[in-house]
């Protein structure tokens, strides 16, 4: 066994309700290590504190997401399909697993399988199953960091050495791969994730904004009147995307000349074709209805009034 890996057994709460086990999601789970890391691409640890800080709503089950949950039993199908291995049944289901030492480190595998047909059926021969479903396409050789960062958490707060990722890409295309324990890279995990917890979560400090989105949810109004002084650093940023917006803007000016010469030699047709191929429409528009603010304003100006809102104002970034 690691020396990573401790004698003492993760706890495991078999949640009867799904309402009982969002209750029972305190802590960072394996979904949320690789925001704390820095390769989520979706959610930052400021946004993750928000949410960990009760100041946002966790984020709704959006369609994908429901998909991905009901879709996990088929994976697990394939996966046995493929692999001999028998997926245990008793394993689906809203369970969480504390790590024995560490109360938020707390993860729920979609499953849990036999890693050796053969073997003794105990904790020890069980391997970690986490299914996915995507439209992307996944490298077996080259998964994305965010799987390979759930799954190792998923391993080391269970206790288990051996894991199994598997996915199902465009509906169809089924493929997987094994993922040995990593301890040294868990251990690495848990020292992000300690420092996030006892940083942020505990110690009540901000992180720091990491995107303009991060920015405007913090400071939502700039501070008036105020600058700040940057290094050479950031002037050479500025410099450079003075000159990318220039590029842009020639490439802009050519691309509207070149539109117009097609447009002229279109003429009254709404395609253009080559050797029988459509190189280009230009097609009329369906009518609509567009409702004239400034003419109901003038003649009905209570009506107006009483149904304005105001509204705050965003920051307009402007590059001089």
């Amino acid at each position: 066994m690691s020396k990573y890996l401790t004698e003492n057994k993760p706890k495991k709460i078999v949640c009867a309700t799904r309402e009982e086990w969002l209750a029972q999601r305190t802590g960072i789970g394996a979904s949320e290590v690789g925001i704390i890391l820095g390769v989520n691409r979706w959610t930052t640890p400021y946004q993750l504190w928000r949410r960990k800080k009760g100041i946002d709503a966790e984020t709704p089950m959006n369609p994908s997401m429901i998909a991905g949950l009901m879709l996990e039993d088929a994976v697990s199908h394939f996966f046995e399909l493929e692999t001999g291995h028998k997926v245990i049944k008793a394993s689906a289901g809203d369970i969480i697993y504390v790590h024995p030492e560490k109360d938020y480190l707390r993860v729920t595998p979609d499953r849990t399988y036999w890693v050796d047909e053969n073997g003794v059926k105990n904790e020890e021969n069980k391997g970690v199953l986490e299914c996915k479903t995507s439209q992307m396409e996944i490298d077996k050789d080259s998964i994305p960091q965010q799987y390979y960062c759930q799954v190792q958490y998923q391993m080391g707060v269970m206790q288990k050495e051996h894991a199994a990722l598997a996915w199902l890409t465009r509906g169809r295309d089924f493929g997987y791969t094994y993922i040995d324990f990593d301890p040294d890279f868990f251990a690495y995990m848990v020292e992000k994730v300690d420092e996030f917890w006892n940083r942020y979560i505990i110690g009540d400090e901000i992180p720091e904004a990491q995107t303009s989105d991060d920015v405007v949810t913090r400071y939502p109004t700039a501070a008036s009147d105020k600058s700040i002084e940057v290094g050479e650093e950031m002037y050479s940023l500025y410099s450079e995307l003075k000159e990318v917006r220039r590029q842009r803007l020639l490439l802009e000016k050519q691309e509207d000349g070149l539109v117009d010469k097609m447009k002229v030699a279109c003429g009254d047709a709404e395609a253009m074709t080559y050797c029988g191929s459509t190189l280009a429409t230009w097609k009329q528009g369906k009518d609509t209805s567009k409702f004239d603010k400034t003419l109901f304003a003038k003649e009905q100006p209570e009506m107006y009034a009483k149904y304005c809102t105001e509204v705050p104002g965003i920051r307009r970034f402007v590059l001089k």
